[in-house]
């Protein structure tokens, strides 16, 4: 006798691809045979505020070669969410915790679930640590160019 395939759909930007990535898709991926992955195109980041490092087409290509991921398909609208659990016969929508209650409606077409983030690590914080790093770099380097230019003001006064 054949078990029903457990098909589960999970969505996200996935930019700055990291662990806490990976935990969550290898979670969505033990609660069912198949995982689907939704992908945000550019697009659809730009409608909701976002600006990814990365461009769909590498976040895409990232999500599929990981091995708890069956198959990605490309994020256009919030819209989208229902055919898609209608299209691909969605057992489980899953998402992390963050989005607690916002899916909820989708439980009329299949079993929603909120799993909890891998705590200390987030893109947002990725992106803001990098950013620090690279002002404070950066802040370095214009403390040393002056540094060299007033010394070299200084020579010139000097031959005056």
């Amino acid at each position: 006798m054949h078990k029903e395939k457990r098909v589960v759909l999970t969505y996200g930007s996935f930019d700055l691809f990291h662990v806490g990535h990976l935990n969550l898709l290898e979670r969505a991926r033990a609660l069912g045979d198949y995982l689907l992955v939704g992908v945000s195109t550019d697009e659809f980041n730009t409608k909701k505020g976002k600006k990814s490092f990365f461009n769909y087409e590498d976040r895409s290509r990232i999500v599929s070669n990981c091995k708890f991921v069956d198959k990605v398909l490309p994020e256009h609208e919030w819209t989208q969410k229902t055919s898609d659990i209608r299209d691909h016969q969605v057992n489980i929508f899953v998402m992390g915790d963050d989005w607690k209650g916002k899916f909820d409606d989708l439980v009329s077409y299949c079993e929603v679930i909120y799993l909890g983030r891998t705590p200390g690590i987030s893109s947002t914080k990725i992106r803001t640590l990098s950013g620090s790093i690279l002002e404070s770099t950066l802040l370095e380097e214009l403390k040393l160019a002056n540094q060299v230019l007033t010394r070299t003001i200084e020579k010139f006064e000097e031959l005056k």
